[in-house]
């Protein structure tokens, strides 16, 4: 897998003299050449994580820790480092015992959708093209994979929202986390939930059992959470410290870490080929604005550019246009702008989306399925419908009386879309 460590070349043992610290750290799978026979290698053994608790796909090139060194034997200082470093990535993200029962209120109901609405059932299982509607979301239908919507709070819990249910729309109330869940994502591996939060722990639930199948540990609150849209198995996370992380789910291991010394990571997003991703950081302690947003080459674990947005505002939020080479910043200057997503990531001066209001929220945004459409949450609790090509704001509907934090868009039915409030409240509109 690409995204491994690279392999480290086979030199003599007698590196006495070689700092320490220009040795590379192994957080996966590392292959050594062929030893003398003298002087036998160490050698791997392989190791797989204990299963889940409910099928998923076939797992192939699990990236395996390194094992304790053999004893009896002479150990290089090659090797002695390349094992401390093991340890003391495992260390920073070890994984509790897995299958541990998540608490889950009694009193809620099914995340099935037999009891679903007949005309919604018929236009989730007919799955229209994306854009092949032109109607706007405007009656408020309840006060999102496919009949299920998931939700974080400040209550150290996670919802689980079954939405058209004709009965109780309250599918699952997990409260696996000590305090609160700040994202939450829908895991490509069967019917399961990443999420992560002020705990400092990463955790995969099985949300039709209820239990934990994976704890993975921070030193740090995670702030944010995306999967990998090339490589299903690989997630980023960013924290409070302004460390980002990219980890393998199989093994719960970090295979890359990415360093700048930044504040708080306050979003991320990756490109459609997983090959980059943009990180959007609080540099309202440190009174530089040039890391406000930048862009990451995931391979080689460095910035392409970090002179891309240098107004003195924070970014809640940064998003991919879904069809072209370009995406939007949401500015604390009550605006979102426009970027070219290709070097050298020039800021659009003539055009922007604006009418809305940020004032400090964390206020997000998002595109339509087709990418001809831009809703923004806003302080004033409205959400705000944007033509992206013209900047036009054409739409907007009173959703709450407090701030409009989120909106997202239905993956399958067009014309449907999420939202939330600072206040914990959460409509869907159709």
């Amino acid at each position: 897998m690409d995204l491994l460590s690279a392999a480290y070349g086979a030199t003599s043992d007698e590196d006495d003299d070689e700092p320490l610290s220009s040795l590379p750290v192994a957080t996966a799978l590392t292959s050594f050449a062929p030893s003398p026979v003298k002087r036998p290698r160490w050698e791997y053994q392989p190791y797989l994580p204990p299963p889940p608790s409910f099928p998923q796909p076939p797992l192939p090139n699990a990236a395996p820790p390194l094992t304790s060194q053999a004893s009896g034997r002479y150990v290089s200082k090659r090797e002695r480092a390349l094992l401390a470093a093991s340890r003391a990535s495992v260390d920073a993200a070890s994984i509790l015992p897995p299958q541990t029962t998540a608490e889950v209120d009694s009193s809620v109901g099914s995340i099935t959708d037999s009891n679903l609405r007949a005309g919604i059932l018929h236009s989730l299982r007919c799955q229209p093209k994306p854009g092949s509607s032109k109607s706007l979301p405007s009656k408020l239908s309840v006060s999102l994979k496919a009949h299920l919507l998931t939700s974080a709070g400040m209550d150290h819990t996670v919802h689980v929202w079954n939405v058209w249910d004709k009965g109780n729309t309250t599918a699952r109330v997990l409260k696996h986390h000590t305090a609160a869940v700040k994202d939450v994502r829908w895991s490509p591996h069967g019917l399961s939930l990443l999420s992560g939060g002020l705990d400092c722990s990463l955790q995969l639930i099985d949300v039709v059992e209820g239990k934990v199948i994976k704890v993975l540990k921070e030193d740090q609150a995670v702030e944010v959470i995306k999967f990998n849209p090339s490589n299903p198995n690989l997630f980023l996370s960013g924290g409070s410290k302004g460390s980002l992380r990219l980890w393998d789910i199989r093994s719960g291991l970090v295979t890359k870490e990415f360093h700048r010394s930044l504040g708080t990571i306050l979003d991320i997003e990756f490109s459609a080929d997983g090959r980059q991703f943009i990180s959007s950081t609080d540099t309202t302690r440190s009174n530089i604005s040039e890391n406000t947003i930048i862009f990451w080459d995931v391979l080689r674990q460095v910035p392409l550019s970090n002179q891309v947005y240098t107004e003195a505002f924070t970014c809640p939020c940064v998003r991919y246009h879904p069809h072209e080479a370009s995406f939007v910043a949401q500015s604390n200057g009550n605006y979102i702008a426009i970027f070219s997503a290709r070097p050298p990531f020039k800021l659009n001066k003539y055009m922007r989306f604006e009418g809305h209001g940020v004032w400090g929220f964390p206020i997000k945004c998002n595109f339509s399925l087709s990418g001809r459409e831009l809703a923004s949450g806003s302080s004033d609790g409205s959400i705000y419908f944007f033509d992206y090509k013209s900047a036009r704001c054409f739409r907007k509907i009173e959703a709450f009386k407090e701030a409009c934090t989120d909106v997202v868009y239905h993956p399958v039915i067009p014309n449907v879309i999420a939202s939330c409030s600072w206040t914990g409240e959460i409509s869907i509109f159709e």
